[in-house]
């Protein structure tokens, strides 16, 4: 089985965000994620985190106004010193926990609006860029239409595409299974074939985004397939618990 990843902004409701890390490592997790620790200074994130024994996984920049509906502004002509702002602030939360991954979000747009993929690419080499020196990778993840209508990256063969024209040796794709499936199916397929861009890989089942095992796909003949495709990263568990988080974890003692 991979090495998995509690993503704490989904999992561990029933804690506090900072308790959500102890919570995690007593249920037998050795690393986390989350969407954003941004509410919180970065040495207490660290502090949360060396006191649980973790490591952190991956987080991401920040997405603009989050509860106005924005969902990044890589793409977003006209908001580009913003987004350089996004950048700097999230590099001292990286650095103070370790964080090697950092996911930016590409924001609401047309991908085949000229202007939306020019202003996206040179955010996406600015953030290289930035996080090149402190040895981070910037991860990039195509995200279904169905839960984020009109988001800009929404197809997976865009997102190789554009990894393959920009040639940045820290842009790296986020392979995350849900979309994958809800996005084009095949998913075995298009881990083989994009395992060797692939920075980090997320799961949640399909079509309610519970637990691995209580959807339409084989998640643990998935899971199998990365051991078999020698994937060592982190397998972040970007999934709503039905129930209680606690009691929604068989999945992980299941063969």
């Amino acid at each position: 089985m991979p090495k998995f990843a509690a993503n704490l902004s989904m999992m561990f409701g029933e804690w506090e965000f900072l308790d959500r890390f102890a919570a995690a490592a007593d249920n037998g997790f050795s690393a986390v994620e989350f969407l954003f620790p941004y509410a919180h200074a970065p040495d207490e994130i660290a502090r949360r985190l060396a006191a649980a024994g973790l490591v952190q996984a991956l987080f991401n920049l920040p997405p603009g106004d989050w509860d106005k509906g924005e969902r990044g502004l890589a793409c977003i002509p006209g908001r580009e010193a913003e987004f350089r702002a996004s950048v700097d602030r999230s590099l001292p939360y990286a650095k103070a926990t370790g964080t090697r991954r950092l996911h930016l979000m590409s924001g609401h747009g047309d991908r085949h609006d000229p202007q939306a993929r020019a202003t996206y690419a040179a955010a996406l080499r600015h953030a290289c860029a930035a996080a090149a020196p402190h040895d981070i990778d910037i991860l990039i993840e195509p995200i279904n239409g169905r839960d984020m209508p009109g988001y800009f990256l929404n197809d997976f063969a865009f997102a190789e595409s554009l990894i393959a024209e920009l040639a940045l040796p820290n842009l790296r794709l986020q392979f995350d299974i849900y979309h994958r499936q809800i996005l084009h199916g095949d998913v075995m397929k298009g881990l083989e074939a994009l395992l060797p861009i692939t920075g980090h890989v997320q799961v949640a089942s399909v079509p309610r985004r519970n637990e691995p095992g209580t959807g339409e796909l084989d998640d643990s003949r998935i899971f199998r397939h990365l051991d078999a495709l020698g994937y060592e990263g982190y397998v972040g568990c970007e999934y709503r618990p039905a129930g209680g988080t606690v009691e929604g974890l068989t999945w992980m003692k299941r063969p």
